[in-house]
């Protein structure tokens, strides 16, 4: 009878799948960004035809994050039941799904709006959690850090997304034209890529070798105190990314009283350093560990938010800004990494890290807005330097568990150039 390493190495993927595992994971985080940037690009368009106050348009909205609360908790165990590939698959399809219907539905009126951006808001959640699930084996294969490169890639994902609909805007294409093009695309390429997944060790039997226990439910991981930890963790560099992304560029026309084109630029200049922080990161990481480096970079976004608070000319500010968004850049993937550390536990534990840490995305910007009617919107952003505080009292958290071991030797460094 072969031994369990035996068999274990018998089913490992060769250098090549992995490869080519690496390419697939990327078009699953850029093709989200794209999606998902794609219509955000058009709601302004979509506002004027369906005549909306701001307030409406806030309320509409708000779809979205309803369709996200309800994929986040129910993805875990649905891609430990099916596997990230399956998962991605069918939220790609129901992803195109969304926006035909939005594409075709804005003619009738807001109500087909709004159940499209549910389904929107639903497949986005649960392709959300599927791809880090998958994004965590192949990290596990390679045998070194690179979550935080495939964040960066849905990065460049939502920056093409939102280039070419400023593009097709500026040509005058169609709102229907723009999103029935990109529900096409999207629901061609996303399940084309997922072919070249490497097998999940967390969908249901896959994996697991004989002697080891089975995979629990993974709803269990909503009782598990490391797993909502990290989710805290992750909570607040998503706020620090969240109100970077939300607020700077208001923040800098209001706060620092420069033109709208300095606003424009410093939110250019915070997803500019968010994207180099990972994609450059991953050395860092595996050269000193998670816990030093999340340690200095929330302490360097600390000292940038700050320091963009309380600049007293605009360089100071600019430079607060590329410090802020290297400094929130690493927490959100190293965070996924951290609750796939155990791969029989992964869906269920990355379901419930995303649940949580999304609560920030949804639940920040109104809060950023309360207090900047109190505050002003500066003195509102030290609401950043507070959280990732706590961050660095916590950062321990995302040490890795003591079960964890690379799947295989690690493979040649093979993401793009």
């Amino acid at each position: 009878m072969s031994s369990p390493r035996a068999v274990a190495a018998a089913a490992a993927p060769s250098p090549y799948d992995i490869r080519r595992a690496v390419m697939a994971t990327y078009i699953a985080f850029s093709g989200a960004g794209f999606a998902f940037a794609s219509w955000a690009s058009r709601i302004p368009q979509v506002r004027d035809h369906l005549h909306l106050s701001p307030a409406r348009l806030g309320l509409v909205l708000l779809a979205i994050a309803a369709g996200s609360l309800v994929a986040l908790p129910l993805a875990g165990p649905v891609a430990q039941r099916y596997g990230s590939r399956h998962t991605v698959a069918a939220m790609a399809a129901l992803m195109a799904v969304s926006l035909v219907t939005v594409a075709l539905g804005y003619f009738g009126g807001l109500v087909p709006v709004v159940a499209g951006l549910f389904l929107l808001g639903l497949s986005n959640g649960a392709w959300d959690v599927a791809m880090n699930v998958h994004a965590a084996v192949v990290e596990r294969h390679l045998g070194r850090s690179v979550m935080s490169r495939f964040h960066a890639g849905f990065s460049l994902g939502t920056v093409a997304g939102a280039l070419t609909g400023a593009a097709l805007v500026a040509l005058h294409t169609p709102v229907t034209a723009h999103l029935l093009g990109v529900a096409v695309l999207v629901a061609v390429l996303v399940p084309w890529g997922t072919r070249r997944f490497v097998e999940d060790r967390t969908s249901t039997g896959a994996g697991e070798q004989p002697g080891e226990p089975a995979a629990r439910s993974a709803l269990a991981a909503w009782r598990e105190p490391r797993t909502l930890l990290i989710g805290v963790f992750v909570l607040t560099f998503a706020f620090a990314e969240g109100a970077g992304n939300d607020w700077v560029g208001i923040a800098t026309i209001d706060g620092h009283g420069t033109a709208a084109v300095a606003g424009t630029l410093a939110f250019a200049m915070f997803l500019a350093a968010m994207t180099l922080g990972r994609w450059f990161g991953p050395a860092l990481l595996d050269r000193h560990g998670r816990v030093l480096v999340l340690r200095a970079l929330a302490g360097l976004g600390i000292a940038g938010s700050l320091l963009f608070v309380f600049a007293p000319t605009g360089p100071l500010a600019f430079a607060g800004v590329v410090l802020w968004g290297l400094g929130a850049s690493l927490g959100f993937p190293v965070g996924m990494s951290a609750g796939a550390d155990e791969p029989r536990h992964a869906a269920g534990r990355v379901s419930v890290i995303a649940s949580v840490g999304y609560c920030a995305f949804l639940g920040g910007p109104p809060v950023v807005g309360l207090l900047a009617d109190h505050l002003g919107v500066l003195r509102a952003l030290t609401s950043v330097a507070v959280l990732l505080g706590v961050a660095a009292l916590i950062t321990a958290v995302v040490r890795p568990a003591r079960e964890t071991a690379p799947l295989a030797e690690p493979v040649p460094d093979v993401a793009p150039r």
